[in-house]
């Protein structure tokens, strides 16, 4: 990323100010948690492609998420091409087959049951878009000297969450599948050995009798999943 020892601590006054009056912000932060309530993952796509330009901007507003030292331990490898499609396809249906045939305990298997998910996975191929996102164990100088990145999970989990934020604000839908191990994807994606894919993203515009599972609409209430501890 840098040449070793080239940067060092410079403050500069805040680039942007975006704060706004109380009543304003309450407002706006409703508003958005209102249209949060509106993403839904979803299996079902339409074949309608979807511009390149467009998944380019979600994963440019990914890359803005803060990261353990700022190394930015993260790369989204995009794929429309249906013939790696189809191999990703492949390879995570082998990986099911194997989980829903004595690799999953019972318990787990009962918890996916209200989720409707299987062996099948046609998203995979029916989406326009693949999103693999992939965390960076370590970095590279450009002088080829590796360093250590900081807060990997912490921080691709962060750029992750905010790529499926705009998406959404693009008007598409995803699912988030995890692979595991699909040890190929670096090799298939052009992706160094220190690059671990940790989340497939199937990208596009809803089916048109998309559906999605009852069970998904059921959310933790505000008071299960917040404390406070007040100012006296």
């Amino acid at each position: 990323m840098y040449a070793k020892g080239s940067l060092t601590y410079t403050p500069l006054p805040l680039p942007d100010r975006v704060q706004k009056p109380d009543d304003q912000a309450l407002a706006d932060a409703r508003a958005f948690c209102d249209y949060m309530k509106k993403r839904h993952s979803v299996r079902e796509f339409d074949p309608r492609p979807v511009p390149e330009a467009i998944i380019a901007a979600c994963i440019e507003a990914a890359g803005t998420a803060p990261s353990g030292a700022n190394h930015q331990p993260w790369h989204f490898t995009a794929i429309s091409d249906p013939a790696m499609k189809a191999r990703i396809r492949d390879a995570a249906e082998d990986e099911e087959r194997a989980f829903y045939n004595g690799g999953a305990s019972d318990e787990w298997l009962a918890a996916l049951e209200p989720i409707g998910t299987g062996v099948s996975k046609p998203h995979l191929t029916e989406a326009p878009w693949l999103i693999v996102v992939f965390a960076q164990r370590y970095g590279v100088t450009q002088d080829g000297e590796r360093y250590k990145n900081y807060y990997v999970p912490e921080s691709v989990g962060i750029a992750t969450g905010l790529l499926i934020t705009a998406l959404h604000q693009a008007g598409l839908v995803c699912l988030t599948h995890t692979p595991n191990p699909m040890k190929f994807l670096p090799g298939l994606c052009g992706r160094p050995a220190q690059e671990k894919p940790v989340m497939i993203l199937p990208v596009g515009w809803p089916g048109a009798k998309a559906t999605v599972p009852a069970v998904a609409k059921i959310k933790k209430p505000l008071d299960e999943i917040m404390s406070v501890f007040r100012a006296p």
